[in-house]
């Protein structure tokens, strides 16, 4: 259990897992397989009795900077390509849904497409200060994801929401405390004395009243989280043949092949 993570960084600490997006090179950029990590981790630890609570950070100065539009360039059939990684992405978001255990996402830094939208997803959201919130995806053609599009809304009403989601806005750390999406602002510095110790004091708490306690608040969520899901990864894959999207792809390529 917890072995063979290449993408993900996956260290048990008690009765804590903590997940760290790990590819600072890129930013800390998920891509194919990473998505089918982060599903296999959300599996395996609801088959674990021992752990609590589950944290995802990331390694060095960025949360996540979003999905590797990189990948896949080299692929031929592009249509079978994007069904499967439309099929692997809602595996993914579905594994949130179904994980029995807390979800902390504690967001050091930028978070960008699925790192925004993950946020909306776990338990409890934390951020650093020097954290931003950024959902880019009618400038790249595409939709919203990872239940967004229903997340969003209720977390931070309708307005701020398609601020972010359509127009593509920055939300700072402490936007994003005044709108309810994070509960917590923290330092850096105090990540050591201040901010796991009391991850590590949660983790203590009665485990199988946690659980349920958390089942009885998504109750009322689940049903629409699913339907959510799934209409957001039909709109995904119609959005993957449009032209807006191959052209934002193409201007992807253009600016890398220029740095």
């Amino acid at each position: 259990m917890y072995q063979g993570f290449q993408q993900l960084l996956v260290q048990k600490e008690d009765k804590i897992l903590v997940v760290k997006f790990n590819n600072p090179r890129k930013k800390n950029c998920i891509n194919f397989a990473g998505y089918k990590e982060m599903t296999r981790v959300l599996s395996e630890v609801n088959e674990d009795e021992t752990v609590s609570i589950v944290v995802f950070t990331g390694v060095g100065d960025f949360f996540t900077a979003g999905n590797d539009l990189s990948q896949g360039m080299e692929i031929t059939d592009m249509e079978a390509y994007f069904k499967k990684s439309n099929d692997t992405f809602k595996a993914m978001v579905y594994s949130f849904l179904n994980c029995t255990k807390i979800i902390f996402s504690l967001v050091n830094g930028p978070a960008i497409g699925i790192g925004a939208t993950i946020t909306g997803l776990s338990d409890v959201a934390w951020c650093a200060d020097e954290a931003y919130f950024l959902t880019p995806f009618s400038k790249l053609g595409l939709v919203p994801e990872a239940c967004s599009s229903y997340t969003f809304p209720l977390i931070m009403g309708r307005s701020k929401a398609t601020e972010l989601l359509v127009l593509g806005e920055k939300m700072s750390a402490q936007e994003a405390y005044h709108f309810h999406f994070v509960s917590r602002i923290f330092k850096l510095s105090e990540l050591d004395s201040v901010v796991w110790p009391k991850i590590r004091q949660f983790s203590e708490l009665p485990p199988k009243s946690m659980r349920e306690c958390k089942r009885l608040i998504n109750l009322p969520l689940q049903e629409n989280l699913v339907r959510c899901n799934n209409a957001e990864c039909e709109a995904l894959l119609g959005r993957f043949k449009d032209d807006e999207f191959v052209q934002a792809v193409i201007n992807f390529s253009m600016r890398k092949s220029k740095l």
